[in-house]
């Protein structure tokens, strides 16, 4: 029996690595990464696990704030929207926006607040944000960090 629980897929069944894109548009992995999944050891799972989790909460931050963590949760568990309750709330946030922001009509309903500069922003449009710079910062990161053309320290050095 293993002590860990295993780490679920991040699929979301919108693959855009089959057309050739380096970053999914759907679940925001790497090519590599879907591909090898079930390859992966537990370990290689939760790192790739905890960088979409850190990046998505990072985004969602921005725009909502979590003022009421339970309400949240029973909210969430009472419109029956998947989530992952081990996540940090502000991905539930995203995994409720998906499933319905355009049937909320109070964000304070969920124990939720919209960040200054968002208040007159339709949730569908704060979702749809959401969605696409989580998408540009994974493209960021691999292009900085993953992609075959990494930048070396010698390619910045600026002596003539």
């Amino acid at each position: 029996m293993s002590l860990f629980k295993p780490v679920k897929t991040p699929c979301v069944g919108i693959c855009s690595t089959g057309i050739g894109d380096s970053v999914c548009r759907g679940c925001k992995r790497f090519a590599h990464e879907v591909i090898d999944w079930n390859a992966y050891t537990h370990e290689q799972r939760l790192i790739i696990a905890q960088r979409l989790e850190t990046f998505l909460a990072q985004i969602v931050q921005n725009r909502v704030k979590v003022v009421d963590e339970k309400l949240l949760l029973a909210q969430i568990k009472h419109q029956q929207i998947q989530f992952k309750p081990e996540q940090n709330p502000y991905c539930w946030v995203f995994d409720l926006l998906r499933a319905g922001a355009s049937q909320i009509d109070d964000l304070g309903d969920y124990g939720l607040a919209l960040q200054p500069g968002w208040t007159q922003v339709p949730l569908s449009t704060i979702r749809d944000a959401i969605d696409k710079d989580f998408y540009a910062l994974s493209c960021a990161y691999y292009e900085r960090y993953i992609s075959p053309v990494f930048v070396t320290p010698d390619m910045l050095d600026t002596k003539d």
